[in-house]
């Protein structure tokens, strides 16, 4: 469903001079699985999935999403994609309901088919107590559980999500995590990029560490497990991107 060839991105500043955010990453997403790009800030994750959603143009390389080429029939693979960025704002005097018919309408969704899928999401996400709120009312539960209702409201064949538990409280961020879970169990193809090791061991059918712009390792967890010799995904993370900074020298006694 989604197959990556040497995505390569790179920014110029007049500053600092070329910088490679993404530098020629390649991997394959199989339809109903959930692909986990996990990094540390800065380690080319959200600039990946913007290539991926047709939101920046690669410097090399190309994806087919959902059929579609990249760089050939952006349009198209915005059809068919949901993503859901982490800098994504709602229009605070709209209603969760309303935000959700307008980006519906935007998809060219029929009025009864909307309304199906309005009502299918507020189940799935537990949104029917706030949904005839306005946003700029709601918690940050709130806002997120719309975010992704507003993102997955035509039904897409293929969701990305950029870290999309960041800020919530435990039982808002264990309903997100429910709610992707059963996304992939109809079927639907999920990158799910998230530096919490927790989230990634629970949902994720295979498991991409990016650091420094490139795909660094690759592997279902128990793959990783087995190349690295360790059980614990935190410290298999440290050794692929290169161990821990030594700690700063003790200053002499005065």
């Amino acid at each position: 469903m989604i197959a990556a060839h040497g995505l390569t991105k790179v920014f110029r500043d007049r500053r600092r001079g070329e910088l490679r955010a993404v530098d020629d990453v390649s991997f394959t997403v199989a339809p109903g699985r959930i692909y986990g790009l996990l990094g540390a800030n800065g380690a080319g994750k959200t600039t990946t999935l913007r290539l991926l959603a047709t939101l920046l143009r690669p410097t090399a390389g190309t994806a087919e999403v959902a059929g579609r080429d990249i760089n050939l029939d952006p349009a198209g693979v915005r059809a068919r994609v949901g993503f859901l960025a982490t800098s994504t704002a709602l229009y605070g005097r709209l209603t969760a309901r309303e935000t959700l018919e307008y980006f519906g309408r935007l998809h060219g969704l029929a009025p009864d088919v909307l309304r199906t899928r309005i009502d299918l999401l507020a189940g799935e996400l537990e949104m029917h107590e706030f949904l005839d709120r306005r946003c700029d009312r709601f918690s940050t539960g709130m806002k997120q559980k719309t975010s992704i209702a507003r993102t997955l409201v035509h039904d897409p064949a293929v969701m990305i999500f950029d870290e999309p538990t960041l800020g919530l409280d435990v039982m808002a961020a264990r309903a997100v995590v429910r709610f992707v879970r059963a996304c992939r169990d109809r079927g639907k193809t999920v990158i799910y990029s998230t530096h919490v090791m927790s989230e990634v061991e629970k949902l994720c059918d295979v498991i991409g560490i990016i650091h420094g712009g490139r795909l660094r390792d690759e592997g279902s967890l128990a793959d990783l497990r087995a190349r690295h010799g360790e059980t614990d995904l935190e410290e298999i993370f440290v050794r692929v991107v290169g161990g821990e900074p030594a700690p700063p020298p003790l200053l002499p006694p005065r």
